[in-house]
């Protein structure tokens, strides 16, 4: 008898994440793609047969940090020539060759637009013995280079098991941002702002509910901007999707994410309020509450339009949780400038808000334009200050939900540690309400992707801590 051909081993993929949503999802469709082709995940990175970086150029700290690591790295290619290096994502459109100068170890850079080829440039850059560059065409302005086009395709392909959890998934509905604010890269790597036929995205969503997901966060860099004209002229509005993928079954919960203040409409708030299942989170950046700064940003729109949007918006969705970002230190911020954000997020009491120090990019309307005049101390300072009352604004605010039920969608056992956070109870389960608080509860791992109610005892500026009161339908949501 002949002998039988033996198959091969496996090769081994190690993927590490910098960024956004916008990256943990490329992420995801870059390996299901390399599991087609014989590829499968593996957390030691002496093992691996192909090293990945997918990368966000949105800060120097971002670009840093991959720099650093593919540093460490050289000396697993010295000991195992075959090791592929790959750089993926924003960086990679960014920085293209100077990747290559810098760290000549490096195999494929692939930008945000190409990644679907992943496979393909792996496979040739081991053939050729020769690096692979692939990332969408740009035009120069000045010093800075904007991608005219990329993302021709919509690759579906999902793969759970590089969620954080099996029970919920970001989908997205756009590429690309038209809104250039001064300050950004994105639109420069990400390409121009186009959204995804509606039917590709119902049609993932069925899919992802197959697979058990229960929470689907829709994403876009300005998902409310989201407008899909089709052939025959009919216009579908983010509120019109949700209405869509509000019916199909398995899918129990539904959020949307970065939300762009002038792009708020009326018939978005009202789908949030008359959707069961649409969380009742909306995350809409700010940036500043000054108007000479947001003016420079290019925000498009003033501090007082900023809050009458906000006063809309809760005056429709009562009880609705608005989470925001925040930049200090922008070019030319002065005292008097801060003092008008931090009366921006007195007034508004949002449930959080992501607060960054300015850093100049180069490649950046802001970095031609304006000096980085505000010395480092002084945006270190103003980020305590605005952290700090943010702080206690979301603690006052989680304090009022103490002795209330609260619906929580299970997402498995909790991995902070929350002794710190003055709580002393059992915490062994984590999940996120209706309105997206996240609560930590004593209870059964087997609840994991399940919704269960819990009773809140106690709270923290960040965690709401609760003990296990029940079990109900997968379709109860959280009242507020």
């Amino acid at each position: 008898m002949a002998d039988q051909p033996t198959s091969q081993p496996p090769k081994k993929l190690y993927i590490e994440t910098v960024g956004c949503q916008m990256n943990v999802l490329d992420s995801e469709l870059v390996v299901a793609r390399l599991r087609d082709d014989g590829y499968e995940l593996t957390q030691d990175i002496d093992q691996a047969d192909a090293i990945l970086y997918n990368t966000c150029s949105v800060r120097q700290h971002a670009e840093d940090k991959v720099y650093s690591a593919l540093g460490r790295i050289k000396h697993l290619k010295r000991k195992k020539p075959d090791l592929a290096v790959g750089v993926l994502g924003c960086m990679a459109q960014k920085d293209q060759n100077l990747i290559l100068r810098r760290a000549p170890h490096v195999d494929v850079v692939v930008g945000p637009g190409q990644l679907g080829r992943v496979p393909e440039l792996l496979a040739k850059a081991k053939a050729d013995a020769a690096p692979q560059l692939a990332v969408s065409l740009a035009r120069n302005a000045g010093s800075r280079s904007h991608v005219t086009s990329s993302f021709d395709s919509y690759d579906a392909d999902r793969e759970p098991a590089v969620r954080p959890s099996p029970f919920q998934a970001y989908l997205r509905v756009m590429m690309g941002c038209d809104k250039f604010c001064t300050y950004c890269i994105v639109p420069s790597v990400r390409g121009p702002e186009q959204s995804r036929p509606p039917a590709e995205i119902l049609a993932e969503a069925r899919l992802l509910a197959l697979q058990g997901v229960k929470e689907i966060t829709l994403i876009g860099q300005t998902v409310n901007s989201y407008k899909h004209k089709a052939p025959d002229g009919r216009i579908t509005r983010l509120s019109d999707l949700l209405a869509g993928l509000h019916d199909i079954d398995g899918v129990e919960r539904i959020k949307f994410i970065t939300s762009f203040p002038n792009d708020m409409t009326d018939d978005l708030l009202q789908a949030v309020r008359d959707l069961p299942k649409v969380s009742r989170y909306i995350h809409v950046p700010a940036q500043s509450g000054c108007d000479l700064v947001l003016k420079r940003m290019k925000r498009m729109y003033t501090a007082s339009f900023y809050e009458d949007m906000l006063a809309r918006l809760r005056e429709t969705i009562p009880g609705a949780s608005v989470s925001s970002d925040f930049i200090v230190g922008f070019c030319g911020e002065t005292d008097e400038s801060f003092e008008k954000t931090v009366g921006l997020v007195e007034r508004s009491r949002f449930k959080n808000s992501f607060i960054f120090k300015y850093s100049p990019r180069t490649g950046t309307k802001a970095d031609d334009l304006y000096p980085d005049d505000v010395p480092e101390e002084v945006k270190r300072h103003r980020n305590h200050v605005l952290l700090d009352l943010q702080m206690r604004i979301s603690l006052e605010d989680n304090q009022a939900f103490v002795g209330r039920e609260e619906t929580v969608l299970v997402e498995g056992p909790s991995r902070t540690t929350t002794r710190k956070e003055g709580w002393d109870g059992p915490d062994q389960l984590t999940g996120r309400t209706h309105c997206d608080r996240i609560v930590v509860f004593s209870g059964p791992e087997s609840l994991t992707g399940q919704f269960a109610r819990v009773k809140i005892q106690t709270a923290s500026a960040v965690t709401l801590f609760g003990r296990l009161a029940a079990v109900p339908d997968a379709g109860a949501a959280c009242p507020g």
